[in-house]
């Protein structure tokens, strides 16, 4: 059996977000300055975890969230980021660098809604789905591979636990699967840098498709809700060599933000 860790982290703000515009994959924005700021926060959150693995999208707004994460960094700071096309934001087409208002109005003249509406140009979530299915087929091979190789011994210990335990934000690490310890043997634990709705369409799959676990505190209306800037999604994967059964996914927490209270107060000052 193989067991690894995977931590979804949406990338920080841009000018686009801030001006509700649609970037896409066509628009190549940077962090603001807020940005930065909340990719800052989040890298203080993280800076205990030892990740094994960090991928991003290699759009800019992505590599510099990404690359301020493992700045901060205690235990992986030197941990080197592998950029993934498949990571990319949806593709908006004719749409991109436009108002979101204008997507909803051109979805509504198509007699559609709006997350389903491919605008000319663009792709279509089912072609998002196919990016997400692919490139987390690749994370399951990972570590498998890994351990063939000889590259990965019997895992190693991650007290995560201290890191995602909280009584707010669907954040309680609730899923402790060795006896009387908050340790969890892992194969790996893997950072994956992305955007708002490539996530979000990502979390569908785990949800629906692989039927994946929530915590019990967590409300319905927020399972697939659109992640804020650096919010902070976990998991817990299981699998078994040669299995053609799908791997079981425990869910530790879905867009978790309570790192940005900080940078959201400096912000009203």
């Amino acid at each position: 059996m193989v067991r690894f860790a995977v931590t979804l982290v949406r990338h920080g703000e841009t000018r686009y977000n801030k001006e509700r515009l649609l970037q896409g994959q066509g628009i190549d924005e940077p962090l603001s300055e807020m940005g930065f700021r909340q990719a800052d926060a989040v890298g203080r959150f993280l800076n205990g975890v030892r990740f094994t693995h960090a991928f991003s999208s290699d759009l800019i707004r992505a590599k510099q969230t990404a690359t301020t994460i493992l700045g901060k960094s205690r235990r992986c700071m030197d941990l080197k980021i592998n950029l993934d096309a498949r990571l990319r934001e949806r593709k908006y087409g004719i749409a991109e660098g436009k108002p979101l208002s204008e997507l909803k109005t051109r979805a509504k003249a198509a007699g559609q809604q709006c997350p389903k509406y491919t605008p000319p140009g663009g792709k279509t979530l089912d072609e998002g789905k196919a990016c997400a299915k692919d490139f987390f087929d690749f994370l399951c091979q990972l570590p498998l591979e890994e351990r063939c190789s000889g590259l990965t011994g019997n895992g190693f210990e991650s007290t995560m636990a201290s890191t995602f335990s909280s009584e707010n934000h669907g954040g309680a690490y609730d899923f402790h699967p060795d006896a009387e310890s908050d340790e969890i043997i892992l194969d790996a634990n893997i950072l994956v840098v992305s955007h708002g709705v490539f996530l979000r369409i990502w979390m569908k799959y785990f949800l629906e498709d692989l039927q994946s676990t929530v915590p019990s505190m967590l409300k319905k209306s927020r399972e697939l809700s659109v992640s804020p800037n650096t919010g902070i999604s976990h998991f817990i994967v299981e699998l078994q060599r040669g299995e053609t059964v799908k791997p079981q996914i425990n869910c530790v927490c879905i867009n978790r933000h309570d790192h940005l209270l900080e940078v959201e107060a400096g912000a009203d000052v």
